[in-house]
């Protein structure tokens, strides 16, 4: 099947409950939800600026649940960059990230050259950590992996999670400024040249 250069497939990958959606729709939509909906997998879309032209960023949101270990393979052969979240609150769903880290090496090989990002979400929540954060460190210094600490329903740090994983594909230049868009002076100048003005 051909590569489909336009494309940039993220997929998000954790335990049932971690925050993953919320931290994909905080991002493409800029919406915080308080309750808790299972995903079965949905993928959105977002615009971004890749190799000097523009490209989607297509991001999986997977099902938390392990039920279906074809669609995970599947969304782990098609990706080009992974978001492994667990909850700071919650140990279980670190050690939930372990088989998916393994597969993805299995899978796609030498993970040296994909990006990865080991994500503790949750944050907003430390009274109930059971994760350190130098726990998550330690773990994606393992896994020779990016890591950081988010909150969705905050805010925090989740631009800049989708950005330093765009920072880390070495293949192509991706970023989430678009260079086609252009500022308001610049258009203004464009549509002023070429006409004369009489006084």
């Amino acid at each position: 099947m051909p590569e489909q250069s336009n494309d940039y497939r993220v997929v998000v990958f954790g335990a049932g409950g971690v925050g993953k959606s919320s931290l994909v729709l905080r991002f493409v939509k800029g919406t915080f939800r308080e309750s808790y909906i299972p995903t079965m997998e949905d993928t959105y879309r977002q615009v971004i600026s890749c190799d000097k032209s523009i490209c989607t960023l297509q991001i999986t949101d997977t099902t938390g649940s392990h039920q279906f270990p074809a669609m995970q393979r599947l969304s782990i052969s098609k990706g080009h960059a992974f978001i492994l979240v667990y909850s700071i609150t919650s140990r279980q769903s670190l050690e939930e990230l372990k088989p998916i880290y393994e597969q993805i090496c299995q899978i796609k090989g030498d993970v040296e050259s994909i990006p990865i990002i080991l994500v503790g979400n949750k944050n907003d929540e430390n009274q109930n950590r059971e994760v350190d954060s130098s726990e998550g460190e330690a773990m994606a210094k393992k896994w020779k992996c990016a890591f950081m600490e988010t909150s969705a329903k905050l805010n925090h740090n989740v631009k800049e999670l989708f950005q330093e994983l765009l920072n880390l594909e070495k293949r192509r230049t991706v970023s989430l400024q678009i260079d086609g868009k252009k500022s308001k002076q610049q258009k203004r100048k464009e549509k002023l040249k070429g006409k004369c003005v009489v006084m």
